[in-house]
């Protein structure tokens, strides 16, 4: 059986991007991205705590970072945080393959995620998106 690749194993070139999001439960989000999803911490601690910042490596070029919503808006410049339920942006995953996006939206369901796109066959592609304990859209699609 072929080994599935990970969004950590598709290094883009170029500068490094940080996604930051807001959390309403910073643990909550920290146990489903890591325990949850699989992502990789930048920084583990020793003891296997939860980190500050939490900060997750995706791959070589991009990073995720979550912040409490208190300070998410001092970050942004004082930014209103929006509504949990608005989405202003949609996180896209590219993966290898159709089972490999079936896998990680089974993943995402199974640590809790809603799913508003099952995955199949859509328009564009093969995709499937999923939502997060705070609502931040994600789509996963195959490549190519």
């Amino acid at each position: 059986m072929a080994s599935q690749a990970s969004p950590q194993d598709l290094a883009p070139s170029g500068p490094h991007v940080v996604v930051s999001l807001p959390t309403r439960d910073l643990a909550r989000a920290f146990r489903f991205y890591r325990d949850g999803l699989g992502f990789r911490l930048v920084a583990e601690p020793a003891d296997g705590s939860m980190p500050e910042p939490v900060h997750f490596s995706l791959n070589a070029g991009v990073s995720l970072m979550l912040i409490p919503t208190g300070g998410f808006g001092w970050v942004a410049g004082g930014n209103t945080v929006a509504e949990q339920g608005v989405s202003e942006c949609i996180l896209s995953l590219s993966l290898a393959t159709e089972a490999e996006v079936d896998a990680f939206v089974a993943k995402a369901r199974a640590a809790g995620a809603g799913i508003p796109s099952e995955p199949g066959r859509k328009p564009w592609g093969y995709s499937g998106t999923f939502k997060d304990p705070d609502g931040h859209v994600w789509m996963l699609e195959k490549v190519g």
